[in-house]
Formats: C-alpha cells, sequence, structure tokens
C-alpha cells in the first residue's frame, strides 16, 4: 500500500518521464506537439490520457454540456469511423453519452490496456509502449479531418 504522497510522487514522475520521453517527437504536421496537454484546438473536444493502478487509458472525449451538440460532433465523428481505426489500426470502443467520474455527461471514444499499475515502475514500460503510438495515431488521424470539425 502507498501513501498519499508516494503515490501522487509515483504519478507525478511517470507523467513528467513520459512528457519527456515524447517531447522530441513532432506532430504528423511536423510542428512540436504538447503530448500531455495535446491541443485539439476545437472547444470541449479532448484527447486524454490517464493511467492508474489497474489500467491505462487513451480516449477523445466530447465535452459539450448541450446533448444535441455532443451528438452532433460524435456523429460527425462516425463518419470517419473507418479512417479513424484505419489511422490507429485497431478497433476502439465508442460510448455516445456516457457519464464521466463526476457524473458528467460525455462522449467517449476510447481503449483501455488492464493489469498495469502507474505505482508499479516495472510497467511503465508497458504503459508507454501502450500510449505513444496511439496518441501519435490520434495526433495524425486528427491532422487529416480537423478542418471538418472548424
Amino acid at each position: 500500500m502507498y501513501s498519499r504522497h508516494e503515490s501522487s510522487r509515483l504519478h507525478k514522475n511517470f507523467w513528467t518521464s513520459f512528457g519527456q520521453y515524447m517531447r522530441p517527437l513532432p506532430g504528423a504536421d511536423d510542428k512540436p506537439v504538447n503530448w500531455l496537454n495535446y491541443k485539439t484546438g476545437i472547444k470541449n473536444i479532448y484527447f486524454r490520457m490517464d493511467a492508474d493502478h489497474r489500467k491505462a487509458t487513451i480516449a477523445i472525449e466530447l465535452r459539450h454540456t448541450d446533448r444535441e451538440t455532443q451528438q452532433h460532433y460524435f456523429e460527425k465523428f462516425g463518419q470517419v469511423k473507418e479512417l479513424f481505426h484505419q489511422t490507429i489500426g485497431e478497433e476502439w470502443q465508442w460510448r455516445v453519452h456516457d457519464t464521466d467520474e463526476d457524473g458528467r455527461l460525455i462522449s467517449r471514444i476510447s481503449t483501455q490496456i488492464n493489469n498495469v499499475n502507474i505505482l508499479n515502475v516495472n510497467d511503465w514500460p508497458a504503459i508507454i509502449s501502450f500510449l505513444k503510438p496511439r496518441i501519435m495515431a490520434l495526433d495524425a488521424f486528427w491532422n487529416m479531418i480537423k478542418e471538418s470539425f472548424e
């Protein structure tokens, strides 16, 4: 069992290490990218990465407060679903009008890897190997379709 302080320190160390590892890698448009805080440039559309003591997750989250607007953007992603899967190289889960950990309405396109623990430094290579190609593929996908969301 980890103390709150130790758990916080390990989380911070992981994300700092991951950010430093990713920093030199340019985006699909050859420009620098802040991979940890990826900016889609479209309000209420986020690329999220998370890891805890059971799993690591990467997702596109639609956080529009208006249900119809959120539905509209989810459907726009649905129109390019085949391109998404081709670019990403795998199938992800598509959930419209789900709720987040705070009970807010969101829609999410995501995938995860189970049985990894961010508190175990021996699992960090597996988490990084999971997140890195997927965030880079999301960037390549977004670079191709972003204009249709503007």
